[in-house]
Parts: structure tokens; C-alpha cells; sequence
């Protein structure tokens, strides 16, 4: 790909990008359904406590979030005690660092989701499963996880692409490290702060390319699921 714009570093941050979401995106389904799964069902008293925690990313400036988690991973925070204890070395300014901090800012966008595609689920489905001495592991996977599948579409783009989007947060967890935690959004500001408009034009076209894409993506896929259901009905 010689003919694309791009320099050594860019390719680099790209990779980078794609790793990070990647692997974040996994990380959010895995923890992020039994989390929603429970908000949907639960009459705890803590709900409306877990369900504000989950979504504060949403309102709370990602400096703030990136900086708390600097404190609480760095080596005099427990959780950083705690990583350095276990052999596991520290977090902050590594790629593991900032995978924990975009899994925690990214957490609403794959939960939300997933947590409305199950309240919508049509309980006699769960009730018939029951009667047919299906175990609740059974039948979430053969019930719930195919009826609930426009939700985990959803959250796995929504996850990924709120990730590849990440500045702040992963700026003050991760620093702005040449080849390992320099994402795109970073090379986008350094380009412009050396005044490489060029670069940095070729970049920011590739996230308002990204951004159209996955926008249509989710609009063309909603259609399609909600043709395939009027079929069915």
C-alpha cells in the first residue's frame, strides 16, 4: 500500500487502533453480557446504583476517567500494587493500560445495547424454554442470544468504533509512545501540532470515512433485520 499517504509512524498508530479495539470490543461482550443481562432482570435495590456506574462514561470528561485510573494503576495505587505483586508489571504507558481504560470508557456503548435488546425479549419464549426442562445456560444461549441478536451487532460496532475514537483517556493511561500506544487519534494531534496538515487531512479523512461507514452500516443492517422479522410475523 505504498500509494496511500500514509508514513511509517501512521501505519503504525493504525495498527495500533485496530489491535486496541479489537481486542477491547471482545473484552466488553465478554464482561458486558452478564452485566446487562443482570440489568435486565434484577429487582435490586442496587440497580439504579450499577446502572449509573456503568454509564458515566457518558457524561464524565474522559481526562477526568484517565486520570483516576493513572492514580489507581500507577505503582503507589493499589490496583498497580497489586499488577506489580503478580509479576505483571506496570500499567500505565503500556498497551495493557490502555486496553483497561478504553474497556471502562467504552462499558455503556456495549451494555446499553445489550441491556435493551434483553428487556425486550418476549418472556413467554423464556417460559417455554423452562417447560422444556431446559437448564437457564441452555436456554439463554438457544433463546436469548439468537433473539437478542441486533443488540450484540450493535454493541460489538458501537463498542469498536467508540474505541478507534478514544483521545483523552487513552492519552493520559497510555502517554503518546511511537509504535506502542500512540493510536490514530494521537498521530492525528501531533500531526497537526507540527503542522503537517497534509498527514494530518489523510487521517482524519480515514475516521470520517470509518465513522459514514459504520453509521450505514448500523442503519442497513436495522432494515434488514426488521424485514427479515416482518417476513417471519
Amino acid at each position: 500500500m505504498d500509494w496511500l499517504p500514509f508514513t511509517a509512524e501512521d501505519w503504525a498508530a493504525i495498527r495500533l487502533t485496530l489491535e486496541l479495539s479489537a481486542g477491547a470490543t471482545l473484552i466488553l461482550l465478554v464482561l458486558g453480557t452478564p452485566l446487562a443481562w443482570w440489568l435486565a432482570q434484577t429487582r435490586s435495590r442496587f440497580k439504579p446504583v450499577v446502572a449509573a456506574l456503568v454509564a458515566m462514561p457518558l457524561v464524565l470528561p474522559p481526562t477526568v476517567l484517565g486520570f483516576y485510573l493513572l492514580m489507581l494503576m500507577g505503582p503507589h495505587g493499589w490496583v498497580g500494587q497489586a499488577t506489580q505483586a503478580l509479576g505483571l508489571g506496570r500499567l500505565p504507558f503500556s498497551f495493557g493500560g490502555m486496553l483497561v481504560a478504553s474497556v471502562l470508557f467504552s462499558m455503556p456503548f456495549v451494555v446499553q445495547p445489550l441491556h435493551n435488546a434483553f428487556e425486550g425479549l418476549d418472556k413467554r419464549m423464556l417460559e417455554a424454554a423452562a417447560t422444556l426442562r431446559a437448564s437457564t445456560l441452555d436456554a439463554f444461549f438457544s433463546v436469548v442470544l439468537p433473539l437478542s441478536r441486533r443488540g450484540f451487532l450493535t454493541a460489538s460496532i458501537l463498542g469498536f468504533s467508540h474505541t478507534v475514537g478514544e483521545f483523552g483517556v487513552v492519552l493520559m493511561v497510555g502517554g503518546n509512545i511511537p509504535g506502542h500506544t500512540r493510536v490514530v487519534s494521537m498521530q492525528i494531534y501531533n500531526h497537526v501540532e507540527s503542522m503537517q496538515y497534509s498527514h494530518a487531512h489523510w487521517l482524519a479523512g480515514l475516521m470520517v470515512a470509518f465513522a459514514f461507514i459504520v453509521l450505514l452500516s448500523m442503519h442497513l443492517m436495522n432494515q434488514k433485520l426488521d424485514v427479515e422479522k416482518a417476513v417471519k410475523t
